[in-house]
């Protein structure tokens, strides 16, 4: 083998894991999407197997910008899921969480305005 067989195997290489990387992102984000119906996802992912590369191109042109938010709901929900598991298992409240029944102790007139506020320096310390 040559050099330049190397350097060809390793363009190729990286070019298509680049593209399995994309192709899984695309048949997560199909499967995440709750506004496409069961017939749609079928369509786009029998798509994808016999026209990978124009399929590939069509739904990031076409749903690109909706695979940002869909990705960004998700991680905001598994990041709640998680805060929730941990403040359940360390018994241990989050800053906001703190800050919110300060608040409502303050609006009940059960605390003054000096105790929420250190309450609230004492949650965001």
């Amino acid at each position: 083998m040559s050099f330049w067989d190397i350097i060809w195997f390793i363009v190729i290489s990286f070019a298509f894991i680049a593209y399995l990387m994309v192709l899984f992102h695309i048949i997560g984000d199909i499967f995440r999407d709750k506004d496409l119906s069961g017939g749609l996802k079928a369509l786009w992912v029998i798509c994808l197997i016999f026209f990978p590369f124009v399929t590939a191109l069509v739904y990031l042109i076409a749903r690109g910008p909706g695979m940002a938010e869909r990705q960004a709901t998700a991680m905001d929900q598994r990041q709640q899921a998680q805060d929730a598991y941990i403040q359940s298992v360390a018994g241990v409240k989050s800053p906001s969480a703190e800050i919110a029944q300060a608040k409502a102790l303050l609006d009940a007139g059960t605390i003054d305005q000096a105790e929420y506020d250190t309450l609230k320096a004492r949650a965001l310390a």
